[in-house]
């Protein structure tokens, strides 16, 4: 094994707004991070983006990032690992940073645009071979902030959960709506869900089997 695959690396950075739940998010992949043998480094230090930095790590989770959060040598440092087989994990507001950059554009699938009140609404499972919805139904209903995108993640991701705007008030992506994904078209794995706004969710079973799914695929486990 090498130094790299057992580091998880977790960067909750925001210029934008910040999520209540980024401290509960943090202690709840540390536990997924030790129960896979991976110790966890937290930080809000965009200078950990280096070739050194960031070759220390299997994969690096963008914990409701938000806003401007790199200069060009940090970005092209990313750019670098994810090329050479890095692999990323996005949660919830990770999709509202760096709209600047194109290549975090690919990397996340999707940008933010808007969200309606916080409510509940049914998804449907779109794939249940994937670790972070092997353990769900055919449907799930849950509470969250169900974000809309600038566009739909298209045909270059695999997408694995998705919502029916019928079962809530304010959605605007129409019938086919993505709120989780994952692609390997960057080099490395990469995964987003746009769930995760409520503190409560990170102690929630069907959430915290969903989250720990998705570090599992990003590492490799």
């Amino acid at each position: 094994m090498s130094a790299s695959d057992d580091r998880l690396l977790v960067f909750s950075k925001t210029t934008g707004y910040r999520h209540e739940s980024i401290p509960a998010a943090a202690a709840a992949i540390r536990e997924f991070g030790a129960g896979l043998g991976c110790a966890v480094d937290a930080t809000e230090d965009a200078g950990v983006f280096t070739p050194a930095g960031l070759a220390r790590y299997a994969a690096v989770v963008f914990l409701s990032t938000s806003g401007d959060l790199f200069d060009d040598a940090a970005r092209t440092a990313f750019e670098g690992y994810l090329h050479d087989g890095g692999n990323f994990v996005g949660v919830h507001a990770a999709s509202t940073a760096e709209y600047g950059w194109p290549f975090y554009g690919r990397l996340v699938g999707a940008r933010f645009d808007r969200h309606p009140h916080v409510q509940a609404a049914t998804m449907r499972v779109a794939d249940r071979s994937h670790p972070a919805t092997a353990d769900l139904g055919a449907s799930w209903t849950w509470t969250d902030e169900w974000y809309d995108f600038r566009a739909d993640p298209g045909p270059g991701v695999r997408v694995l959960l998705t919502v029916d705007e019928s079962t809530y008030s304010g959605g605007g992506m129409g019938r086919h709506h993505p709120i989780a994904w994952c692609h390997d078209t960057l080099g490395g794995r990469a995964f987003y869900t746009a769930l995760g706004h409520p503190v409560k969710a990170y102690a929630e079973p069907a959430f915290r089997s969903h989250l720990a799914g998705a570090i599992r695929y990003a590492v490799g486990g």
